[in-house]
């Protein structure tokens, strides 16, 4: 487990990757964001993504599955807030990577016991734009 005292500013971190089905897509989008763009390639033609994409829900619940799987946990006590961008579409079979780069830390003055930690994370297509880029503060325990 990592600490507060762990984080290094400035250093980026890939995370890990993920590669999202056709089937994936869909079964995600038929059970929480029914939209005709994320079930139907000819429909997702027509309309204004293109082709067949994920939700934003899916994005980031992409993101969520990668940030469980990585090897050295974040010793996170609470997330204190988020800002989210979803600039480009995730097609079915492009492998996705998830990147985290910590911009700032601070000792909490009210809990000294833990620190706040903002961070960029951005989730990278392969060979393309990024997808999803979010900015994040939590609130990440000290070293006993």
């Amino acid at each position: 487990m990592h600490y507060f005292e762990d984080v290094v500013l400035g250093e980026e971190i890939e995370i890990g990757r993920h590669t999202p089905s056709r089937d994936e897509i869909v079964e995600f989008a038929r059970k929480w964001d029914p939209q005709p763009f994320h079930l139907d390639e000819e429909a997702a033609r027509d309309s204004v993504m293109g082709g067949l994409c994920a939700s934003s829900c899916h994005t980031y619940a992409i993101s969520a599955l990668i940030n469980s799987r990585r090897s050295t946990r974040l010793k996170t006590a609470a997330m204190l807030g988020m800002e989210v961008r979803f600039p480009h579409p995730v097609r079915p079979d492009v492998e996705l990577t998830l990147i985290e780069l910590p911009l700032e830390k601070r000792v909490s003055k009210s809990r000294p016991g833990v620190g706040v930690v903002r961070s960029r994370t951005r989730l990278q297509s392969e060979g393309g734009p990024d997808v999803m880029w979010m900015e994040t503060s939590f609130l990440v325990e000290r070293r006993p």
